[in-house]
């Protein structure tokens, strides 16, 4: 079955973001995320998941153990497990990513 975000799973993050399930099960989770301008999410880790962002419009600043790094649209980064990271969009216009997470990082959040 094809799967776009017009027929996925969404969900609202945060104050004003949203996310998309492409993928949710127990080993893999993908997620297209798109987050406002001058929006951030908690900094936080994983104990279990590794995880990689990857962007699809706008550029993105994510700090991994509190090092600033600016992803274009094209760019990723993976985060290992353990990793302090935050992602954030410091810009006027809309983010849009996607983030996979293996195993599925659901519940193994812990925010910082």
């Amino acid at each position: 079955m094809k799967i776009s975000k017009q027929n996925a799973e969404h969900y609202c993050w945060g104050e004003l973001c949203d996310g998309w399930h492409l993928v949710k099960n127990e080993k893999l989770s993908i997620i297209h995320e798109r987050m406002p301008a001058k929006t951030t999410e908690i900094n936080h880790y994983h104990h279990h998941a590794q995880q990689f962002f990857f962007v699809l419009s706008g550029t993105a600043t994510i700090e991994i153990n509190g090092n600033p790094i600016i992803l274009q649209e094209g760019e990723g980064i993976e985060v290992p497990p353990l990793t302090p990271h935050q992602m954030q969009n410091n810009t006027e216009k809309d983010l849009e990513f996607l983030v996979i997470s293996q195993p599925n990082s659901r519940g193994d959040r812990i925010p910082l």
